[in-house]
């Protein structure tokens, strides 16, 4: 405890995108329209989902739950990507790289879960739909949504809490563009192997029995073949196709990152997989799901054409009024 008291800064500095003055603005512009983007799709979403009836289904709960985990997740990263990006202090203290491990983490975790329990979702509505209301009902999908968070929160402290206790006296200097547990497992002068074995450990129960129970529920294909009807067939289709497209990109970016060996980890590549999903992920999911999602698609034209047709009624009323008093 002694030696890790000495060798813990106060300070720890995050060296970013580049050193290039004109690589670091067109970084700060991607990074600040992916934030815009990824907060306007996910707000969006939780707005048309709250507002619609038709659309308070499991699937549009859980989806609603995916969307308020994308902005807590960005919101968590990229503001500080932002400001170091354009500032030249960047550093970050103890306290907030503690903060901005143990949150990331719970998301991230609760994220990979959550993809799982919308996979169940989708096999119980394709493989049983007559006892999909029963089966799913608002208590089971509320101790399903719980989950994923449960998880993330065990997993989080103890990472985070066996990480702290590595002394680290090669750099303060992180080659990340956040506070992540395999950038920090380089700057230990003592062996990780604890902290590399609870690592890969956490990585395989988690990610890979999330994303093997997702493709297990992928069995729901020799389902949609047997459907009948064309129209069902096809939105069974595009609703697995939404999911399976989010899944493949989150879940490959969060293998690589956690269960790469540390002998062969490249900051380079890491700070890429890193922008992968802590940012474009969160940016895609709504889009993904909102572009190939009729009823969503649906919803959100009746609420524009409600608002522009009450818009115009209100503004003819007036003209009507004004009209009225002019002739008087």
């Amino acid at each position: 405890m002694e030696n890790f008291n000495q060798t813990l800064p106060t300070w720890f500095f995050l060296n970013g995108i580049s050193t290039v003055p004109l690589l670091k603005i067109i970084g700060f512009l991607l990074f600040i329209v992916m934030y815009m983007f990824t907060l306007a799709g996910n707000c969006l979403l939780l707005i048309t989902v709250r507002l619609s009836l038709e659309l308070h289904t499991p699937m549009y709960f859980f989806l609603s739950s995916l969307s308020f985990i994308d902005i807590c997740f960005s919101s968590t990263v990229v503001p500080v990507i932002l400001r170091n990006t354009l500032s030249a202090n960047k550093s970050i203290s103890v306290r907030g790289c503690v903060f901005q491990m143990f949150f990331s983490l719970v998301l991230g975790v609760a994220e990979c879960i959550l993809l799982a329990v919308m996979a169940y979702d989708r096999f119980v509505a394709i493989c049983k739909p007559l006892h999909y209301n029963v089966i799913m009902n608002m208590r089971f999908c509320i101790i399903l949504a719980i989950i994923p968070w449960i998880f993330g929160l065990i997993n989080s402290f103890i990472q985070v809490s066996i990480t702290w206790q590595l002394p680290f006296c090669r750099s303060h200097h992180l080659n990340n563009f956040f506070c992540e547990v395999p950038a920090f497992l380089r700057l230990s002068c003592r062996d990780p192997w604890l902290n590399e074995i609870a690592m890969y450990v956490a990585a395989g129960i988690i990610v890979l029995c999330s994303f093997l129970l997702t493709l297990i529920s992928y069995v729901i294909i020799f389902t949609i073949i047997k459907i009948r009807s064309s129209q069902g067939r096809e939105k069974a289709f595009s609703t697995c196709a939404s999911h399976l497209t989010v899944v493949s990109l989150y879940y490959g970016t969060i293998i690589f990152m956690y269960l790469k060996p540390r002998s062969v980890y490249s900051p380079e590549i890491g700070k890429t997989m890193s922008i992968l999903y802590t940012a474009v992920t969160p940016m895609l999911n709504p889009i993904i799901y909102s572009m190939r999602n009729k009823d969503v698609k649906d919803t959100i034209k009746i609420r524009l054409s409600k608002k522009s047709n009450h818009s115009n009624k209100k503004h003819g009323s007036k003209t009507l009024s004004k009209f009225r008093r002019f002739t008087d």
